[in-house]
């Protein structure tokens, strides 16, 4: 081996998984597991996109995805935070592949027009999709805020302990309305 683990020859394919992870869902968690098999090193890129309406802070988003990767035990993930181009943030860490999850048509549709940008930007990083496991499909951050700010169980959809940190989050902004 190599200095920083690389086998002679041989550099590492570093892959990053780019989302706002707010919170980070048991589908986040599922393409995160599969897509580390892929790659030598994944970065999980959490970004801010103030159009999301993010529940919560940057920081607390990172410290969330770092808890939950601790927790599925893959050595090759690494969580950084970034708030820059997709692409220049994937040329500064290094990185080969983009991976993105796919739920639906209407995700296909968007990442679709988005790979082909990052293309024009960068050819040399190439975009894979990973298509979300069949009983996570319809999980989406978005959905989860809102059916926990009407008061729905979440517990499907995230762990226990994203769980706990949106009812707590909720707690402090207020539930939305009662019938």
């Amino acid at each position: 081996m190599a200095a920083g683990g690389e086998m002679a020859g041989k550099s590492q394919r570093i892959g990053v998984y780019p989302g706002t992870f707010d919170p980070i869902t048991l589908g986040h968690a599922d393409i995160i597991r599969r897509s580390a098999k892929l790659v030598d090193r994944l970065i999980i890129g959490v970004t801010t996109n103030p159009s999301k309406n993010p529940l919560f802070t940057p920081a607390e988003r990172i410290a969330m995805v770092e808890r939950e990767v601790a927790a599925l035990g893959i050595a090759n993930v690494e969580v950084v935070g970034f708030n820059a181009l997709l692409m220049r943030f994937a040329e500064k860490q290094g990185a080969s592949v983009i991976v993105r999850g796919l739920r639906a048509v209407a995700d296909f549709e968007y990442e679709y027009q988005m790979a082909g940008m990052n293309q024009q930007i960068n050819p040399n990083i190439e975009t894979i999709f990973l298509m979300a496991d069949v009983g996570l499909q319809p999980i989406a951050s978005k959905l989860v805020k809102e059916i926990a700010m009407f008061g729905g169980g979440i517990s499907p959809f995230v762990s226990p302990a994203v769980r706990d940190d949106v009812l707590a989050r909720i707690e402090q902004v207020g539930r939305l309305g009662d019938y």
